[in-house]
Order: structure tokens, then sequence, then C-alpha cells
């Protein structure tokens, strides 16, 4: 069946407002495996920081390496100055055997790696090996020898280069058993290692080649540092020399909030991608004279205390952060420090003016929510002080009453009306704003939304997130924060890598980063970097030359979603298709964005008016065989966006959209 759409672009209405690049933002977080994922270490536990998972005293992901009968294993305090732990091996020299340390790891090649060792030993130990083997074959994939160069701590560097990609290999590092003989005794034969880690050589910035690559792709114009662990997170910890930041326990999350990527790092990152840096300071465990030392660290000269110490680490020039955000989701009971929007905004007032006090030209946002009755008391204290008013905007089945035995086609439907929710989220909000002259200047930053078909910490199965159907809804969504983009300047989409299902660069299999199910890796594909649909869309919506927004009409067919719940916007009458209309500063190029939500083919007439369009037309497409299609490991590219010319005539005719499919029409002209 093909249903038919009329479609009318009015090109001589151009929005008097510009589309801010910001609205196409992204969002790094410290959650589950998002830094393992994105991070170019491939190793865990450098620092030992956790507990033994095995009756030997061995530091979590790391175990035994020796053939030793009498090889002896502890744990100490770490070397002056580090964090984490030291990892005390102790062999006999009469066992004739090596001893040491191992940790399985995914390791690329032929490719380099930058080792580095932290160590001291007893001074007849003379030479340690560090070696990657294939687990199963063992194959040596590279090996080097470190002299030890004596009792006390030492730092050792060196190149380790690995031949070939295996996903299943072990990292070794250990005293070779041909090493001189001694006579034993209770002070010889020990080695103590503080640190071990592997860098690979080509990473940019700290972060995997390819996830910088693939980033790159998407035109972020904004990245966001922020999320759940934030409101525990003491910034301070996370800069200076790296082996000398604390281990922080991830209190939002679980496990270890990553020291290797601190303040410094983000901001590397960003620059390497030529993006804005946006920065969540923390609000519910942090005060208002930590944050403002945050802003003078990145933002003041290197004469002040906080500048100070960013240029004893290397960096004196400032960073010069405008954006910083107060509070990450306080009205939630998983955030730290969450407490009433009566109390968010009285912190809010004094966050606000010690940060206005540290830099008076930096651009605030405060913690806003879909719920008014959070928003107006944080308007009324705080309105004055704060330039935009955040929003979290994910939709999944909660709001329908649906689980998974409702049937597929609904379910479908329900995901797909986004936008529906997002505009009477957004109609409200700015109904709050604009009620008192006071707060009226205030814009709106939807810094994080996603699709979120389930409770994110009860997972298994397919993952609905890297679908084609909630890409078709993340871009019908993206429309609407466009049609609003008068008042939404900002957008970070939820995550970039891994973290939780919603990382839109995936790196391995889909399985790392659910709550049960089968172990990542088990794919034995764990190094494959490749993009969700979503990717495609973000990748797709962000490079398009669009600087303001023009009127649409049209006339399409309908569909309904059936809801056992309550909800606050009509379900019925849908429109298919949702679109929205843009045209470039110089008026010669309008794009087209037409998301076919619906389940029938469209035949799509589509009229330009006062645009003189040339003869050809470059038409994207996103676009699959059902709704429940992903890429994945073994399918990386099964969706992707595609391009074609096609006559600008054929639009006067009609041009066939495929459904539960994603568009961009660019036409070349003059207005």
């Amino acid at each position: 069946m093909t249903n038919n759409a009329n479609i009318t672009v009015d090109c001589a209405g151009a929005s008097r407002h510009a589309v801010n690049p910001y609205l196409f933002g992204h969002f790094v977080e410290d959650i589950r495996d998002h830094m393992e994922a994105m991070l170019a270490f491939p190793l865990k536990d450098m620092d030992f920081e956790s507990e033994s998972e095995t009756k030997r005293e061995i530091s979590g992901s790391w175990y035994a390496y020796t053939n030793g009968r009498n090889t002896k294993y502890a744990l100490e305090a770490p070397a002056p100055k580090h964090s984490g732990r030291a990892q005390r091996i102790r062999l006999l020299s009469d066992d004739e055997a090596f001893a040491g340390i191992a940790q399985k790891a995914a390791l690329n090649g032929p490719a380099d790696y930058k080792v580095k060792v932290v160590a001291r030993a007893s001074i007849e130990l003379k030479r340690l090996v560090v070696e990657a083997v294939d687990r199963h074959t063992e194959e040596t994939l590279g090996s080097l020898v470190i002299e030890l160069a004596g009792h006390n701590w030492r730092e050792y560097e060196a190149d380790l280069s690995v031949s070939r990609t295996c996903a299943d290999a072990e990292l070794r590092v250990y005293i070779p058993e041909d090493h001189p003989r001694w006579t034993d005794h209770v002070s010889t034969g020990m080695l103590w290692i503080d640190h071990v880690s592997l860098l690979a050589a080509d990473s940019i910035a700290l972060v995997k080649r390819e996830v910088v690559e693939m980033t790159r792709e998407l035109n972020a114009g904004m990245m966001r540092l922020a999320g759940n662990y934030i409101s525990a997170y003491h910034w301070e910890h996370g800069v200076g020399p790296v082996l000398e930041r604390p281990v922080m326990y991830n209190e939002a999350w679980g496990g270890w909030t990553s020291k290797y990527f601190g303040t410094d790092e983000f901001i590397a990152f960003c620059r390497e991608l030529q993006v804005e840096p946006l920065i969540c300071v923390n609000d519910g465990s942090g005060t208002p004279e930590e944050a403002a030392a945050w802003i003078e660290y990145c933002n003041g000269a290197a004469d002040t205390p906080m500048g100070a110490l960013r240029a004893a680490t290397g960096y004196p020039e400032p960073y010069g952060v405008k954006y910083w955000e107060i509070g990450n989701e306080v009205w939630g009971g998983w955030q730290v420090g969450t407490c009433s929007a009566e109390e968010f905004a009285a912190r809010t007032v004094s966050f606000a003016e010690a940060m206005k006090a540290a830099d008076p030209s930096i651009v605030l946002l405060a913690c806003g929510h879909y719920d008014q009755a959070w928003n107006k008391p944080v308007l009324e204290q705080a309105g004055e002080l704060i330039d935009y008013l955040t929003l979290h905007i994910y939709h999944g089945y909660g709001p329908f009453g649906m689980n998974r035995n409702t049937p597929a086609e609904d379910r479908y439907k329900a995901i797909a009306a986004y936008p529906e929710f997002t505009r009477h989220y957004l109609q409200e909000t700015k109904e709050s704003i604009k009620a008192n002259p006071k707060h009226a200047h205030v814009k709106i930053a939807i810094t994080e939304y996603n699709t979120m078909y389930y409770p994110n910490t009860i997972r298994k199965g397919l993952p609905n997130e890297h679908t084609l159907g909630a890409a078709v809804a993340n871009a019908a969504n993206l429309n609407e924060m466009l049609r609003s983009s008068d008042m939404v300047h900002i957008g970070s989409f939820s995550d970039l890598v891994n973290g939780w299902l919603g990382g839109c660069i995936r790196v391995g299999d889909y399985y790392a980063d659910q709550y049960c199910g089968k172990q990542s890796g088990w794919s034995n594909r764990p190094l494959d970097v490749y993009g969700t649909p979503t990717y495609e869309l973000m990748k797709l919506y962000a490079n398009q030359d669009l600087r303001h927004m023009l009127p649409v009409q049209a006339d399409c067919a309908t569909f309904a979603v059936p809801t056992v719940k309550e909800t606050p916007v009509n379900l019925n009458g849908l429109p298919e298709l949702d679109i929205a209309a843009g045209i470039n500063g110089d008026g010669d190029t309008v794009t087209v964005f037409i998301v076919n939500r619906g389940l029938n083919e469209v035949n799509a007439v589509l009229d330009l008016a006062a645009f003189n369009a040339a003869e050809e037309t470059v038409l994207y497409e996103i676009t699959g065989e059902g709704y429940d299609e992903i890429n994945s490991v073994f399918e990386p590219e099964n969706v992707m966006c595609k391009s074609r010319a096609v006559p600008t005539a054929e639009w006067q005719r009609g041009v066939p959209l495929r459904p539960f499919s994603i568009y961009a029409a660019v036409f070349q002209g003059k207005v």
C-alpha cells in the first residue's frame, strides 16, 4: 500500500532567529563502560585499585602468571603520592620459575602501544618482561624487556609492537625464569608493581583513534561533560599528574570513576574535535566554592591560584570554557544531593553567584524538568541569574503502559510519537519561562535526550535503542527541536560511546553495557567500532547547511497510538510524515528533513514556494527492511545513510519514501 502526501515549504518565510549549531551536541559520561570503550587503554585496574577476585591477593582483573610452587602475592600501599595500591610478588630462586601477573586484553595489530610501568624490586632482580600473547595458541604477539634500575620506585616507559589483532590476548608482566640465582632469604626475590598501562600509540587525546574520527564526523558543535556521576565528582581529583590523582568510586554507577579522563583530557578532546565544551558542576555533594574554583582552573590567568595549578600541569593558557551547568537531574531520587525544587532554587542562587564572581562572562544553565512544578520555583528564585533551563527528555513505553507483550506495531508507533511529547513539554516550559519578565530571557537546553524503551537497569536481549525505529523517533524529535529552535539552542544526545544502550558509537558487541545477558566480547569482536542507525541520522542532520527555519505545510495520512494509560498529548491523528525545513545563510540551499513514521510507503509531492531550484536534488536516505533492523559487529553497515540524485521535476510528480525511514532533500538554487 502506498499513501500520498503533499508538502509545501515557504522559502520566503525564513525565521528571524538562527539555528544554533550547539543543537546537535553530544554527551560524555562516566557510566558503565563508556570510558572503557572510549579511551585507548586496553587494560583495567592499571593502578591495582580493585579488590582481589581470586583466592590469591591479586587486584581485580589481574591474575597470577607463574609456574613457581612458592610464589606469593600481596597488595600493599602504592608508591609515594600515587593512588590505588601496589602489587607485591615474591618468588623463590630455588623454584627456578617465572613469576608475575597477567590480564586478558583485546589488542589491535599490527600496532604500537606505549607501555608504562612503575615498579621497584629486590636488588638481585634485573629484568622485567612485558609480553603479549594469544591466549589460545600461546603465539607471542609482542615482547619487550625492561632493565630494572634499582630498589626504589621508578617509572619505566617503552614501546610494544603487536604483530596482529587478537581479540583474546593476554598481557603478561613478569620476572623470567632464567633470572640470576640467589640465596633465598626474607628480603630477596620481591617485585612491587604500582602501575601498568598500555596506550595505543595512534590514540588522539587518550581516546581511541576510531572513536575520535567517528565523533569528528558528527560535527557536534558542543560536547557536554555531565551525568549522574557528576553529583559526587570532585574536579580537583581529576587534574594534575595522572598517577597522583586519587582513585574515586563511581557513586552513581558503581566501579571506578576514570581518573584518566579529567578536565584537561576533556578539553583536549573538545579541542581536537573543534567543539564547544559544556561542563556540569557538582551541586549534589560539592559546594559553590568548589564550582567557582573549577571555573578559575579552566578560565583563570596563570597568576590566579587555580590558574597556577593548571599552568603547573602544563597548560599555561586559560581554556575559556564559557558554558557551565548547575545540577544534573537533581529532581531524581537516584541523584546524589536530590532535593525539592525550592531547595534547588536556593542552591542555584548560591552557585550562580559564586560562579559568576569567578568569571562574569560565563553562560549558566540550571537543572530544569518537564514537570512545571519543578521549573516554576527554580525560575522564580533563580531565573534572573541563569541563561538556560535544562530538560532531559527520554521517550519509552512507560507513558503508554506498554510492555513486551504489547503488539510490536503498537510499540513502534508509541516510540515514533516522540516529537509530540517533546512539543508538549517544550510548550509548557516556554509558558513558565515567559510568565514573568524577570526570567523571560531564559532559553532552553535539552541536555539529554534519546529513546529509552525500558528502564536501563533491567535490560537484556535486543538493544532497542540501536534499531532503525529508534533512529526514526530520534529524527522526528530532532525535527521538533529544530522547529522550536527560537527557544531551544542546545541539545546533547545521550550518550556518545556505549555507556548505556543509548550510545550512538559502539565499541564491541552490544552486550557490553546491558544489565543482564552475555558478557561483553562474546562475539569475539570487542575491538570493532561502528555506529547505530541513530549515529547515521545525527551525522546527517548536523552536516547540513542550515541557518534559518522555514514554514512547512503538509497533507498526509495519519496514525494513532493505542494506550492503556492517560497521556498528556492526543495520540490520535498523528501525521505519518514529520517534516522540518530550513535554508542556509546565503539563501541558496534549502534542506527538507522528512521522517516517514508510517508503516507504508508514501508518494511525496514537494513544492518549494518562492525558490528557484536547480534541476537536480540530492536525496539522503536512512532506511531498512524493518523497524527492528540494527547495526552490529556482524553487520556494522546494515543501516547506513546513502544518497542519490533526484531530478527536481520528479518532486512535482511524487518521490516514493519508504516506511520507517529518514530523508533529507537538499535543493540548490535561489530565493
